[in-house]
C-alpha cells in the first residue's frame, strides 16, 4: 500500500485477491490479521462498521403504533404503562401459563393492572400480546390458573 491508512476503530476487513483463475474474497475480522496481511503486501479493502449501537428505546411515535396492554390500571403513568406493556409482552413469550397467571395476580395486587372477571377476555388479550395458543396454552388450562 503506497499510503498509510488508519485502521483504528475498524473491526472487519475484506481481502480481495484477483488472479488469472478468478477472484478470491476473504473476510478478515481481527485487527492483528489485517496487520499481518498488510505487512505481506496484500491489499485490503476497508469496510467501516458502526462502533457501538445505541440501546433500542421505544419512542413515543412507535408506542402509538402498537396497542397498549388493555388491562393496565388507569392510575398508572404513561411511561410506567409502557414498561408494564413490555414486561407482559416478554412474560407471555417466555413463561408457562401458571407463571403468567401468578405474575398477573402480583401486578394486580400492586395496582398496576386490572384483571377482567372474564378469563376468556384475559386469555384473548394475552394471545394478542404474543402468548402461544398451542398445546399447554389452551383456554381450559388458562382458566384453571387465572385469578388463583
Amino acid at each position: 500500500m503506497s499510503e498509510k491508512q488508519d485502521f483504528s476503530g475498524v473491526t472487519h476487513y475484506t481481502q480481495v485477491d484477483v488472479q488469472p483463475g478468478g477472484i478470491n474474497i476473504q473476510h478478515v475480522e481481527h485487527l492483528h490479521q489485517a496487520d499481518i496481511l498488510q505487512a505481506l503486501g496484500i491489499e485490503l479493502e476497508v469496510k467501516r462498521t458502526a462502533q457501538a449501537k445505541e440501546p433500542t428505546v421505544v419512542k413515543p411515535e412507535e408506542k402509538e403504533q402498537e396497542e397498549l396492554f388493555h388491562f393496565v390500571h388507569p392510575v398508572v403513568e404513561d411511561e410506567e404503562a409502557w414498561r408494564i406493556h413490555q414486561v407482559v409482552k416478554r412474560l407471555v413469550k417466555a413463561q408457562s401459563i401458571q407463571d403468567i397467571c401468578k405474575y398477573l395476580n402480583g401486578m394486580q395486587a400492586e395496582k398496576k393492572i386490572l384483571q377482567p372477571q372474564s378469563a376468556e377476555a384475559a386469555y384473548k388479550e394475552l394471545v394478542r400480546m404474543g402468548m402461544s395458543d398451542k398445546e399447554g396454552f389452551s383456554i381450559k388450562t388458562f382458566m384453571k390458573y387465572y385469578r388463583k
